[in-house]
């Protein structure tokens, strides 16, 4: 490819969009249905079917652990797995401002790459729009998902009282890592993003007593908590000396005024558990690099509400988040 940006013709279903796909995606994206360039994949799937879709935008989009291709492929494989799918097939639509620098599109679609792979997944089809300059600044990803269930992990009925909550991994850090490399507020550091694809990691559990999955990503834990008890009129009850976060993460938090529980996650899952399958559930998940700092931080409960137990003894009501606190960040 010798031009070193992006041109308006990539988009144009010409020669140049041609190059740019046979030059740039058909070398990381690697298989059979893709590279037939059909205007639909034929794929082979049999059972009960997740459907998943997500979009993503994000400054900057090359960040400490991860980048938007990542980001891309975790955030719809994750979806398929909390849902108890086992991911599949992938979508990948680009939207590209004209003027986009090749070698950071290089490095974003390799990361995608790398992490379709991880995920068990093939890129089997997409769409690139180029939008002419000034439209648009940076680089849009829209990723689809087909994964074959393997057990019902998102249905509300089947939580209860008495089941316990783990969290997979610490928390706030992806929040965090994107807004220190913003360099905001006069504000710097090195934290790296959590973004991480979790598939095989909970698609390790669902042999025991899983009752209810979910990734908390925008919103973080408050707000997958509330919809938990909301949906299911149950309560929950969260200890704070229990819950994984780091203690840079903390600071950070507590020098901003931010809730950890309500800031982004991208590679964290809420997993409810019947209590006589919580400690397997929890050793199985600390077994995977992606589930280390997992633990049982609750108890779902009769009463209505999440209910936070502090670590001065105190209780407070963990209310569900108004609103992303930091833009952009998935």
């Amino acid at each position: 490819m010798p031009n070193k940006t992006v041109s308006l013709a990539a988009g144009g279903g010409g020669k140049a969009m041609s190059e740019l796909i046979g030059g740039l995606l058909f070398k990381y994206f690697k298989n059979n249905e893709l590279h037939e360039m059909r205007d639909a994949s034929y794929l082979s799937l049999i059972g009960e079917l997740a459907f998943s879709t997500d979009s993503f935008i994000i400054t900057p989009e090359v960040f400490p652990g991860g980048d938007i291709g990542k980001l891309a492929v975790a955030g719809t494989t994750n979806d398929l797995a909390c849902s108890g799918a086992i991911p599949r097939y992938l979508s990948c639509s680009l939207i590209i401002s004209e003027g986009y620098d090749l070698s950071q599109l290089e490095l974003v679609i390799a990361s995608m790459a790398a992490a379709a792979d991880e995920a068990g997944v093939d890129i089997v089809t997409g769409d690139t729009k180029v939008v002419p300059h000034g439209e648009l600044s940076g680089l849009f990803i829209n990723t689809a998902g087909i994964g074959v269930v393997a057990k019902r992990t998102n249905d509300y009925a089947n939580i209860k009282a008495g089941d316990k909550i783990i969290i997979t991994s610490d928390i706030a850090r992806h929040g965090v890592a994107v807004f220190l490399a913003r360099k905001e507020l006069g504000f710097t550091g090195q934290i790296e993003s959590d973004c991480n694809i979790l598939c095989n990691m909970l698609n390790s559990v669902l042999d025991y007593g899983v009752h209810f999955i979910r990734d908390a990503t925008r919103g973080g834990v408050a707000a997958v908590l509330n919809e938990v008890a909301e949906r299911s009129s149950l309560g929950v009850l969260l200890r704070e000396t229990q819950i994984p976060l780091r203690e840079d993460v903390s600071h950070f938090c507590d020098t901003l005024g931010f809730d950890p529980l309500a800031v982004a996650n991208e590679g964290v899952a809420v997993v409810i558990v019947d209590s006589a399958d919580a400690d397997q559930v929890l050793s199985t998940i600390r077994s995977h690099s992606a589930g280390v700092r997992a633990a049982i931080c609750g108890e779902v409960t009769a009463n209505k509400g999440v209910l936070l137990e502090t670590v001065i003894g105190g209780k407070r009501y963990v209310e569900m988040p108004l609103g992303e606190i930091l833009p952009r960040i998935c």
